[in-house]
């Protein structure tokens, strides 16, 4: 089992922080209606969750104004599968305790590559909002009971969604584009769609 480090302790400010000064009470509560299937599901908007002062003291408060949208990535799941990054971080406040499996963008080699040795794994607690920052490789978390996890997922508007054409092949990272501002890296054993880049090396890391 790899060892898990709080995202309180020193170590985890290379790949984000922790937010305070916010009120969650209330998109906590509205996460609690949330599904946490068997498997993993990822809803990259959520009308119910964008409507809550929340959103736009985050919009404000972390996005500088930009429009954003507030979804979450809930269900069961113990193994890395994958990594992705985007060009801008995310916010993810945790429902329930849960942990991340993360990698800085800097160890990924020059073909794509990244050996899941470089991976860790931070736990944050119930009632925590972090964030990812942009050069920080993540993917969904990973549950700490056999009831699941909740989290809830903030990023810039339109991130996640389908690619409206093929990106030519210019400086090789178009192959990992899987998304809108999503570029993913995945493990042979991860269960990706076919045609996703598989470039993590070693064992598929697992809490």
């Amino acid at each position: 089992m790899i060892k898990q480090i709080s995202v309180m302790e020193p170590e985890f400010k290379k790949y984000g922080k922790v937010i305070g000064g916010y009120d969650l009470k209330e998109i906590l509560q509205k996460m609690e209606e949330t599904p946490c299937p068997d498997d993993v599901v990822y809803v990259a908007s959520v009308k119910e969750l964008e409507d809550l002062k929340i959103a736009e003291e985050l919009a404000d408060g972390v996005y500088g104004q930009m429009p954003i949208q507030i979804g979450y990535c809930n269900g069961h799941n113990r193994k890395l599968n994958a990594l992705e990054y985007h060009r801008d971080s995310e916010i993810n406040i945790a429902v329930s305790d849960m942990v991340l499996l993360l990698a800085k963008e800097e160890e990924v080699e020059d073909d794509y590559t990244l050996d899941t040795s470089k991976v860790k794994a931070f736990f944050v607690p119930a009632g925590t909002m972090i964030e990812v920052y942009a050069t920080t490789l993540h993917y969904a978390p990973c549950q700490t009971s056999d009831k699941g996890f909740r989290c809830v997922v903030v990023l810039p508007e339109g991130t996640n969604g389908e690619l409206s054409h093929k990106p030519e092949n210019k400086s090789g990272e178009e192959k990992l584009l899987a998304a809108v501002n999503k570029w993913l890296i995945g493990h042979a054993e991860g269960g990706l769609p076919e045609g996703s880049f598989i470039g993590l090396k070693g064992e598929n890391t697992e809490v």
